[in-house]
């Protein structure tokens, strides 16, 4: 398990990095522009900080240890990181329409490629809160 939690540590840290590209990418400057002030910056401040949280987990995967992820506390986290995760791959089927990216190749890749990311990590913190890290 412990290989597995690099790799959702690198995969993690990726991620965050990849909200720098979201504003360019989903045509914030113009898109946004329709919005009232508050809503817009709410948005790129909640976007911020998805982004921080996510790199933070990656962090947490990263430098934890075995014997950290076995404590009470880390049992805790684990189940944290589990719920956190799952309720995002359920989001992914039950609250973004299919219009979004049904019919679209390049969309369509990205929708199986994270519905797969949110399982693995559903998983993989599913099964460290349940046996621990060995």
């Amino acid at each position: 398990m412990e290989l597995h939690l690099k790799i959702i540590g690198w995969l993690l840290i990726a991620l965050s990095l990849v909200h720098v590209g979201f504003p360019r990418y989903f045509n914030w400057k113009k898109e946004l522009k329709q919005l009232q002030l508050v809503n817009k910056q709410v948005m790129e401040v909640h976007t911020f900080f998805i982004a921080l949280v996510v790199l933070m987990m990656g962090v947490l995967c990263l430098t934890i240890s075995p014997d950290e992820i076995e404590s009470p506390l880390g049992k805790k986290v684990m189940l944290g990181l589990f719920v956190f995760w799952f309720l995002r791959l359920c989001i992914q089927f039950f609250w973004y329409s299919p219009k979004l990216w049904r019919g679209r190749r390049f969309e369509t890749a990205v929708h199986i490629v994270f519905s797969i990311l949110w399982t693995y990590l559903s998983v993989v913190f599913f099964s460290l809160w349940q046996t621990g890290a060995h």
